[in-house]
C-alpha cells in the first residue's frame, strides 16, 4: 500500500553534509515510492532568497527535480528559516509551495498542515520577531542587499535566536494548547499536523466532544522522523540518518 509522507525541520545546511546526503538517499529511495511528500517547513537551515542557493543545496534541488520529474508530487511549507522561499525554487525543483496552515483531504479525513511554530503563542517574543521578518518590506529590503550581507545578517539572526532560546523554558517554547484548539476549530477538521518542535509525538485528545489528534513531526539531527500515511493508518517513524 503506497504512503503519502510528512517530514519536516531537515535544517540541511553545509555544515550537516550527512544529513543532506541522507536525504537525498531518501529521496530516491523511499519517496520515490510512496504517493506524495509534504515537507512542513525548516527543511533548509536558511535560506537568503532564490537567487542566493548555497553550494551545499544544489544536489537537494536536483533530487527534488528527478522526484517531480518522475510524477511524484512534493509540496512544500515555509518554516521560520526558509519563509524566504520562492517562485525560484519552485521552477528549479518542480515541487508545489503550500500556504501556513492548508488543509487537505488526507484518505477521506481533513486534515490541517502546519509549519507549527504560530501556534508557540506562549512565546511572546518569538512571535513579535516572526511578525517582523515576515513582513513583505523587511523582506524586499534584505532580498535587496547584496548576498554576503545576506548571510552576515542571516548569522546575526541565528547568533540572537540561540542567546533568547537559552533563557526559555521548554514550555514557552513549546505549542500551547488554546492556540491548537482555536485553530482546528477554526478549519473544522480533528487531525493536525505539524513540525517546528521537535518533539515526535501523536497527542490524541477530546475537541469539542470529538476525538481529536495532533501529530507532531520530529527534526533530522539524531534521527530522521518520518509520518507515514495510507488509508489504514498513520505511522510517525524514526529510521536511523546514518
Amino acid at each position: 500500500m503506497t504512503d503519502i509522507l510528512f517530514i519536516s525541520d531537515l535544517h540541511l545546511s553545509d555544515e550537516r553534509p550527512e544529513i543532506t546526503a541522507f536525504f537525498s538517499h531518501f529521496l530516491k529511495r523511499d519517496a520515490a515510492r510512496a504517493q506524495a511528500l509534504y515537507i512542513l517547513g525548516d527543511l533548509f537551515e536558511v535560506w537568503l532568497g532564490d537567487d542566493a542557493v548555497l553550494p551545499g543545496y544544489q544536489p537537494v534541488l536536483a533530487g527534488l527535480r528527478t522526484l517531480t520529474d518522475s510524477g511524484i508530487p512534493v509540496y512544500v511549507m515555509h518554516g521560520n528559516r526558509d519563509f524566504l522561499i520562492g517562485d525560484g525554487f519552485v521552477q528549479q525543483t518542480g515541487c508545489r509551495l503550500l500556504a501556513d496552515p492548508t488543509v487537505i483531504d488526507l484518505h477521506g479525513k481533513r486534515t490541517l498542515l502546519m509549519h507549527g511554530d504560530t501556534l508557540c503563542t506562549d512565546d511572546v517574543e518569538y512571535q513579535r520577531f516572526r511578525s517582523q521578518v515576515r513582513d513583505p518590506a523587511t523582506q524586499r529590503q534584505f532580498l535587496a542587499l547584496p548576498i554576503d550581507e545576506r548571510i552576515s545578517v542571516a548569522r546575526h539572526y541565528r547568533s540572537e535566536s540561540r542567546e533568547r532560546n537559552s533563557y526559555k523554558t521548554a514550555e514557552i517554547m513549546d505549542v500551547n494548547q488554546s492556540a491548537v484548539s482555536d485553530i482546528m476549530r477554526q478549519h473544522g477538521v480533528y487531525r493536525l499536523i505539524h513540525g517546528h518542535t521537535h518533539r515526535p509525538a501523536v497527542h490524541n485528545f477530546t475537541l469539542d466532544q470529538h476525538a481529536a489528534q495532533r501529530i507532531v513531526l520530529g527534526d533530522w539531527y539524531e534521527q530522521a522522523s518520518i509520518l507515514k500515511c495510507n488509508s489504514r493508518e498513520c505511522r510517525l517513524a524514526s529510521i536511523a540518518n546514518r
